[in-house]
């Protein structure tokens, strides 16, 4: 039986834009790659922005990244996107084909589908090995999280993103983990602060052995924790934990012991 806060989580991830939302288009393939609230929409092109509104949607000409990083620019100076990264984001069309990049700020006032790269630890004495993010952080800062978690940036390929996140966040190289496999990946659809979020969460699970521990190294984490399956639940249960952490340890209890409970 799939318990209350699970389910609740897993309706949050689902979740319809909070305002209607018009397509964004980009190129000369006029390829959807995001979308806008029809005000913003018009407030770009007014401030003479590479963007014309045609069919019902927002169309974004080329060239492409110079357009991209022009509207970055302005979402920032007008105080609508999130805090500024200087990260780049691959923007891709439907079928994952890298079209250009953005700064990682503006992603979700357009609504640009992201990817991000998971990895749950199990110890080998037992248990799983949780980090809290630090007070710092732009997103969910003072929550529970899985053992690493971050964003693939433009260009990098998803064992890469892995490899950097792994060793920045946990000190943690690839030698050091036993059994990695990759699971089901998770996609998440919701209204966030910012606009809308898309993003498709590729998950690895893998083990630490007896004599390797995680340790920060980018000040992005507070520190690292040991659960057994019943502190982990009822961490879970609590709210402690990030929205896509209850989703990737909420389905692997599900999966091990029948129902997360």
């Amino acid at each position: 039986m799939t318990p209350d806060w699970l389910r609740r989580a897993r309706a949050a991830a689902d979740a319809a834009p909070a305002q209607p939302r018009v397509p964004l288009l980009f190129g000369a393939e006029a390829a959807p790659v995001g979308s806008v609230e029809p005000g913003l929409g018009e407030r770009l092109a007014a401030a003479g922005l590479l963007l014309r509104h045609a069919d019902a949607a927002w169309w974004l000409a080329e060239p492409g990244d110079e357009a991209l990083a022009a509207i970055a620019r302005w979402l920032h100076a007008e105080g609508i996107c999130a805090r500024w990264r200087d990260e780049l984001l691959s923007v891709r069309d439907a079928s994952g084909r890298r079209l250009g990049a953005i700064e990682r700020a503006a992603v979700r006032a357009l609504a640009i589908a992201t990817e991000a790269v998971h990895l749950d630890v199990a110890a080998s004495q037992g248990g799983t090995w949780v980090q809290l993010r630090a007070r710092s952080k732009a997103t969910d800062p003072g929550l529970w999280d899985t053992t690493m978690g971050g964003q693939v940036g433009h260009g990098e390929s998803i064992e890469d993103a892995l490899r950097r996140e792994t060793l920045e966040e946990a000190g943690l190289d690839a030698a050091s983990l036993r059994a990695l496999r990759r699971r089901d990946d998770i996609l998440v659809r919701r209204p966030v602060a910012e606009g809308y979020m898309v993003e498709r969460i590729v998950v690895f699970g893998a083990r630490l052995g007896a004599d390797a521990e995680p340790v920060n190294r980018d000040g992005e984490v507070e520190r690292f924790e040991r659960l057994d399956v019943a502190s982990l639940r009822d961490r879970l249960a609590a709210g402690g934990f990030t929205l896509e952490a209850t989703l990737i340890l909420g389905r692997r209890l599900e999966e091990e012991t029948g129902g997360a409970r």
